[in-house]
């Protein structure tokens, strides 16, 4: 097995499956999805606006007024769909300020690098014209002149489709000087990233945009004030500017309604599962809907295997244990268990799978992507591979696991400059919470009596 953790680096030519067929989904409860062709291949300009394509920004553009956009958001409790959860239309709220203010920058976070996660390359490759309407709708509201797409370098296909119909776009009047006849300029560029998680925070994501090493800014100031080049700026994940559209068009309520009696989380997700499961894949389902039923959507686990344990939404966040199946994933609840729901993407563990070959298969990953700003995190993180390493080989001492819970700890929240040496934490100190009986085995064994090597997390 690679040393690296996969991240889907390898399979250039993968496409992300999502496992309903155009004869389940439905404009009034798949807005995320129902667009989308059996084939898997893109939905151009002409058939998106056969199904209804551009008509949130007309409805907007006519009206005229962006403090509605952002009410709207924020009775719908659009959530961010990256891993904090943060309400949208309260981070918009923040950034909207008086006539007088600047034009800024409205950027769509697509660096998506969070190992076991694949749900935007599905978004991107094959709905690309859903996202672009849903920064329109974003600029609208901000006041932003120009947007970027911060695309994950690999993401070749993306790339190439993002392109395309950006040109569709802009040739048609929705992008622009003067869209659709209404005054309001905007347009939007693709730039491709050079390959870093830490990307993912947005403040280290404007300094790469800027073309400066990609390190966290301190905040306050907050890109909201000052953000790309100084000016006003917004960074929302691929599949909350996705969410934009139905939102605008349908209003408040009618989102609300489609997560039921669930949890009071808004709208539907993207949910979706990989590991050693007959049918990995991703699955649009109403918010608050059980790891359970997504489980057993990707078929359960292969040859009877039992499950021993799952991440819910990617490698940075904490353990759950089979019980805990029941739960309605969404971000309270799934927080009120030591977790994060993150992306909404289950990764599953099965019996036979070591945690500490697994979490020092994660745990390199995290070391080998720190910018190394603060000391926690630049130091603290190899020193937590080193010694997984000898606890995998059956040579660690006593003491290594109380250590790694205080190196785990050094790590936590408010402790950092950022939010990755937090998320590299939050597994690894779930893992010695459920398994503390596995890392113990690793002290004082004889040489050569090595843990098994993991399946690779983010395989699908």
């Amino acid at each position: 097995m690679s040393e690296s953790i996969p991240n889907q680096r390898r399979s250039v030519g993968y496409r992300s499956r999502l496992m309903q067929t155009e004869a389940e989904r439905r404009a009034d409860t798949h807005p995320l999805t129902w667009r989308l062709r059996d084939d898997g291949e893109a939905v151009w300009l002409d058939e998106y606006l056969r199904k209804d394509g551009y008509q949130s920004v007309r409805k907007a553009l006519s009206e005229g007024d962006p403090h509605a956009i952002i009410a709207t958001m924020k009775e719908a409790n659009v959530r961010g769909r990256g891993g904090a959860g943060f309400s949208a239309g309260l981070k918009w709220s923040l950034t909207l300020q008086g006539g007088d203010r600047p034009r800024g920058y409205l950027i769509c976070n697509a660096d998506e690098m969070e190992p076991g996660t694949f749900k935007d390359r599905l978004l991107m490759e094959q709905q690309p014209h859903l996202l672009i309407e849903g920064m329109i709708l974003g600029a609208l509201a901000n006041n932003s002149r120009y947007g970027y797409i911060f695309l994950r370098g690999e993401y070749v296909e993306a790339a190439r489709v993002l392109n395309r119909a950006i040109e569709e776009a802009r040739e048609a009047g929705w992008l622009g000087p003067d869209i659709n006849g209404s005054g309001f300029d905007f347009d939007i560029a693709v730039h491709t990233g050079a390959g870093r998680y830490i990307c993912g925070e947005e403040t280290a994501l404007i300094n790469s945009l800027e073309g400066k090493r990609a390190n966290p800014r301190a905040k306050p100031p907050f890109p909201g004030q000052s953000g790309a080049w100084g000016k006003p700026s917004v960074v929302n994940n691929v599949e909350t500017l996705c969410n934009v559209p139905a939102v605008i068009l349908n209003g408040a309520g009618w989102y609300q309604g489609l997560s039921g009696d669930r949890t009071d989380d808004g709208g539907s997700k993207l949910y979706g599962c990989s590991g050693p499961v007959d049918n990995p894949g991703l699955w649009e389902l109403p918010m608050g809907t059980t790891g359970m039923e997504i489980l057993d959507r990707a078929g359960g686990l292969r040859d009877n295997r039992q499950l021993k344990a799952w991440l819910p939404g990617g490698a940075s966040t904490g353990f759950l244990l089979p019980e805990h199946l029941e739960l309605p994933l969404d971000f309270d609840t799934v927080g009120k268990e030591g977790s994060r729901l993150g992306t909404g993407l289950l990764t599953v563990v099965p019996d036979d799978m070591s945690m500490v070959s697994l979490m020092r298969n994660l745990e390199q990953f995290f070391a080998r992507e720190s910018c190394g700003w603060c000391t926690p995190c630049r130091d603290g993180l190899p020193w937590v591979v080193k010694l997984l390493q000898s606890l995998e080989q059956g040579q660690g001492e006593p003491g290594d696991i109380e250590l790694l819970d205080k190196l785990a700890a050094d790590c936590g929240p408010g402790l950092t400059f950022c939010a990755h040496a937090p998320g590299a934490a939050m597994p690894l100190q779930t893992a010695l919470r459920h398994f503390r009986h596995e890392f113990e085995q690793g002290v004082g064994k004889p040489r050569g009596e090595a843990h098994q090597d993991p399946i690779p997390v983010g395989e699908v």
